[in-house]
């Protein structure tokens, strides 16, 4: 439990991260509000606030993000692929300019923007989109933290499973050990975890989590190096 009670706006918190977030954060003590699409409020979470509105549109929910202290924002492309590319720009670049916008606006001291692992072989358009949404948060002048997953397991998305044992291999090479390591794949579990502890955690400025620090279990080093990592 935090020793602080946090105020969380939550966008995306009807999907595969933020419902198991919104969860997390109740269990913990905190009050979360979750930006919700109308029709769409029995999704989430039990003791969850509905906002209604359009991660689109900030004006559709900008009045009521505070007195939010932590803004957490998790909207993005369903399933994300190559053939994805201008969806990206349109709907996960576009909903990020919106929600730094509104939460500059509404005074948030803290903003959370799931981002992802990089440099990476395949889906540059995603990686550009990410890295450009990273480059608004760092600009608007709040103290920010950029979770990077490569690839979340979870329900509906086990398929990865059967690349651990290349993971495995990976790790066993200097020229491939890097790379395995920081685009290693993490359970919706250790997701879930770290993103409630970046919530509980503020850094005084920047920080960054990538998946090593992610499947260390939130360890004291490991956070201490996120801190660091910014």
């Amino acid at each position: 439990m935090a020793s602080t009670q946090q105020d969380v706006f939550l966008t995306g918190g009807t999907g595969f991260m933020g419902a198991s977030l919104a969860r997390e954060l109740l269990r913990r003590g905190h009050h979360v509000r979750a930006l919700v699409r109308p029709g769409s409020e029995s999704k989430l979470a039990a003791g969850c606030a509905a906002v209604r509105g359009d991660a689109l549109r900030a004006e559709s929910y900008a009045s009521q993000i505070a007195p939010a202290d932590t803004f957490v924002h998790l909207v993005g492309v369903a399933h994300p692929s190559p053939r994805k590319a201008a969806e990206f720009r349109a709907i996960d670049l576009k909903s990020c300019q919106e929600a730094v916008h509104s939460a500059v606006e509404a005074g948030v001291r803290h903003f959370v923007y799931l981002s992802v692992a990089r440099p990476a072989p395949i889906m540059q358009e995603y990686q550009a989109a990410r890295a450009e949404g990273e480059r608004l948060v760092r600009e608007s002048g709040m103290r920010a933290t950029f979770v990077r997953p490569w690839y979340v397991l979870g329900p509906g998305r086990s398929w990865p499973y059967a690349l651990i044992p290349l993971y495995a291999l990976a790790r066993l090479f200097p020229a491939t050990r890097e790379g395995a390591q920081r685009l290693a794949l993490v359970t919706l579990q250790q997701m879930t975890q770290a993103l409630a502890w970046a919530v509980e955690n503020p850094p005084e400025d920047m920080q960054t989590i990538e998946p090593p620090q992610m499947r260390a279990g939130l360890t004291a080093q490991a956070m201490t190096q996120a801190k660091a990592s910014a």
